[in-house]
């Protein structure tokens, strides 16, 4: 991405007593494609305009199409317009409107969360995949979501299968709270809980499934990502540790405790990760299977128990519930 070009390179531009839907939006996306001269951020000027337009006006898709001639009082196109520079500025459109779209449901997003990114669907077609094959998909399978953030993968996969509940456990306060809020918008309420924790620290029993997107990108290289990224989302939920992998030694410390049995966890990594967290969850008995996202990248580590049966050690395996332990 190239250099920001600073709010104060937007022209001031006065809405007109014929203000229309259409031409605010066309107004807008002028402003950005003007502040965005200089990067490859222009190509989403006019996505960008729509969406900014739209919150504004409380029309979806559908409606800024239908009513694209209605009129436009003055004091919402100055909002869109202060919206406008605040996108300029770099700050993410997702964080200004408050809300994004993940899998099939819209999450709303606070300071303490990430923004939701496609990349991380991967995890749930994954895991998806993972209950079809092995006809699970309408059994009451437990489900854990480590570092849960705004609850998207945990809730995209309890929107997926009927019968599961889950627990998302997050470092922030802020964060689970948002997730648990996203759970009762969606729907999903009664069958997710939310906790603040240190990874699984709290927690009793194991889960059928196991997934996570934990902060991965390596501490040297937070100041040159994006500033979408860098300024907007959370340090706490992008800061891996020096190499980037600190989060999965946590996790895999304790996973064999946490998963049942023939479950199966499902880890994001970021771009050449995936061998790094294959070997560390070799050295805990796991083996690993890569899931590659739509730009071809090894982004999901699936892991599960190397075979090591109850017959061969002689022993009687109980598994016990899921529950969390008091603090």
């Amino acid at each position: 991405m190239g250099a920001v070009s600073p709010v104060s390179t937007m022209r001031p531009q006065m809405a007109t007593s014929t203000e229309t839907v259409a031409s605010l939006t066309r107004r807008v996306a002028g402003a950005l494609r003007e502040a965005f001269a200089a990067d490859d951020r222009a190509a989403t000027a006019d996505l960008d305009a729509r969406l900014l337009a739209g919150h504004v006006l409380g029309l979806d898709a559908t409606g800024m199409v239908v009513h694209a001639g209605a009129p436009v009082a003055g004091e919402d196109a100055a909002r869109a317009m202060a919206l406008a520079a605040r996108r300029a500025g770099g700050e993410p459109v997702a964080r200004i409107v408050g809300a994004k779209g993940f899998w099939n449901l819209t999450l709303a997003l606070s300071l303490e969360t990430l923004v939701p990114r496609p990349d991380t669907e991967t995890v749930v077609a994954a895991a998806l995949a993972w209950a079809d094959a092995a006809g699970l998909r309408r059994t009451p399978l437990s489900i854990l979501d480590l570092g849960t953030g705004s609850g998207a993968i945990l809730l995209a996969l309890l929107s997926e299968l009927p019968e599961a509940t889950g627990v998302g456990i997050d470092r922030a306060e802020g964060a689970a709270r948002t997730a648990r809020e996203n759970a009762g918008r969606n729907g999903l309420g009664a069958r997710a809980c939310f906790a603040v924790a240190d990874w699984a620290a709290p927690l009793a029993g194991r889960f059928d499934l196991v997934v996570s997107n934990p902060p991965y990108i390596p501490r040297g290289e937070i100041a040159r990502l994006p500033l979408e990224v860098s300024r907007f989302d959370p340090n706490i939920a992008l800061d891996g540790g020096d190499d980037g992998l600190a989060a999965y030694r946590v996790i895999l410390d304790s996973l064999e405790q946490r998963l049942r049995p023939g479950g199966a966890a499902f880890l994001e990594v970021g771009a050449g990760q995936a061998e790094g967290v294959g070997t560390i969850a070799a050295s805990h008995g796991f083996v690993s299977h890569f899931h590659r996202d739509l730009a071809g990248i090894d982004r999901v580590v699936e892991l599960r128990r190397q075979q090591q049966t109850a017959t061969k050690l002689g022993l009687e395996i109980v598994d016990e519930p899921a529950s969390f332990a008091s603090p």
